[in-house]
């Protein structure tokens, strides 16, 4: 402790007579002796900076790093800029932590506030938060606001991301409360036994567009059902689709939320990403984490407060509603750096280059005798295909320096960014050829 504290031992001894103490041992008084390790920790010895950067850059070194990468299920290889990289890395911004001392945090305020605006753009919703922790949690969140004293079910479409039916399986689990999964059918929600589904207890449809399998659901038939029956509508999107394909808003969702991912966050094995809420004004005050809104001080100038933090646990304890009580605003703040760099247009050129090129790979792989599209509906930039061989498909993919897509259910769900070139897709679609031909 006093390796790290700036304090002299003669400090610390004050320090400790203040308290009526003489050893620092003393403050674990509670702690049963048997629990107390009396030998030194079994951990290596220091190591000087240069040191520690040759072994960290030995283990990165044991990745595998893949030229082309035609794999998403969640987590997708998008382009970029060097500004979005940048700004974030400025001291400024570098870091997450919440801005409790509103006052004197008016430029981290203002980089929440034009990420919540420009949330708010992409999903045609009145309110965002500062952001979740990621985008499963975001839906695990927004199925909690949902409930009330009489519903407490949550639908949840079995064509979602495994990942994000497991995390609002475990918060429902966590709150006593029941979920649900509607079957899937061809690749979509089964929309009559959604209807059957749909009883008095339900509080909300959980659904995902484009679903874990890349097709478009009939996102506004099912609205439809749901607020016939009286619930909710939780709509979780992909925020590159969102920027050529109808807001959540349009389509009959009262909250929507997705991962951030997608917006200027590399590839990375965990994370950290971000999870996106936005919904009407009508639910607002529903809403987990905080809501930075824009005011006036009181010599007229723009100023920027926590406007709202109406569920966090350590506003409201016994009585809140949720256990989110930090924000991913360093994350946030990166998606829009993104999202400003790329603009209206560019952003929808991503998205229109990423659905075409997963076309163009589709057709390829499916020219190949063995090679079928599992599903046939219309989707964006992902597509599931069934084929012999699996394993070796990949292995052979992966000696060529191409990341094949996940295997899923005995097939391969396949995906296309504006990253994946021509020549790339090409060559990956020569290789699958050669090795069902063998």
């Amino acid at each position: 402790m006093g390796s790290y504290v700036p304090a002299t031992p003669a400090e610390q001894q004050e320090m400790l007579g203040a308290i009526g103490l003489q050893h620092f041992r003393e403050l674990y008084r509670d702690v049963p002796e048997e629990m107390y390790l009396h030998r030194p920790l079994d951990i290596p010895p220091g190591m000087s900076e240069l040191e520690v950067s040759r072994s960290l850059q030995a283990m990165a070194e044991k990745n595998k790093v893949f030229s082309t990468i035609l794999r998403g299920a969640g987590a997708y290889d998008h382009y970029i800029p060097s500004i979005v990289k940048y700004i974030p890395a400025k001291e400024e911004f570098l870091t997450a932590y919440t801005p409790y001392q509103a006052e004197i945090s008016q430029g981290l305020l203002q980089s929440i506030f034009e990420y919540q605006t420009m949330i708010c753009q992409l999903t045609g919703m009145d309110v965002s938060n500062a952001s979740v922790y990621d985008g499963a949690t975001a839906a695990a969140e927004a199925a909690a606001m949902c409930r009330d004293r009489k519903r407490r079910v949550t639908l949840v479409s079995a064509a979602a991301h495994p990942d994000t039916i497991n995390t609002i399986a475990t918060y429902c689990y966590g709150t006593g409360d029941e979920m649900r999964l509607v079957p899937a059918k061809d690749g979509k929600t089964d929309l009559d036994a959604l209807r059957q589904l749909l009883t008095g207890d339900v509080a909300s449809l959980y659904l995902q567009q484009p679903n874990f399998f890349g097709q478009f659901e009939d996102a506004q038939a099912a609205s439809q059902l749901v607020h016939e029956a009286g619930a909710m509508v939780i709509l979780g999107c992909n925020p590159i689709a969102l920027a050529i394909t109808k807001t959540p808003r349009a389509l009959g969702a009262d909250v929507a939320v997705g991962e951030g991912q997608p917006l200027g966050l590399p590839l990375g094995y965990g994370g950290p990403y971000l999870g996106y809420m936005a919904t009407t004004s009508k639910h607002m005050r529903k809403l987990p984490g905080r809501i930075v809104g824009q005011t006036l001080d009181k010599n007229g100038k723009t100023a920027y407060v926590l406007s709202l933090q109406a569920r966090e646990q350590h506003i409201r304890r016994e009585k809140a509603s949720s256990n989110i009580c930090s924000n991913e605003a360093l994350c946030a703040l990166t998606a829009s750096v993104y999202l400003a760099a790329m603009g209206p247009q560019g952003l929808a050129e991503v998205a229109r280059q990423s659905m075409a090129k997963a076309h163009y790979l589709a057709k390829g792989l499916c020219a190949i005798d063995g090679v079928t599209l599992r599903y046939t509906g219309p989707f964006f930039h992902e597509f599931l295909t069934d084929l012999p061989r699996l394993d070796q498909v990949l292995a052979a993919l992966e000696q060529a320096g191409i990341l094949g897509g996940l295997p899923v259910d005995g097939g391969i769900l396949w995906c296309a960014t504006e990253k994946a070139t021509k020549a790339a897709m090409d060559q990956a679609i020569a290789i699958v050829k050669e090795v069902l031909a063998q």
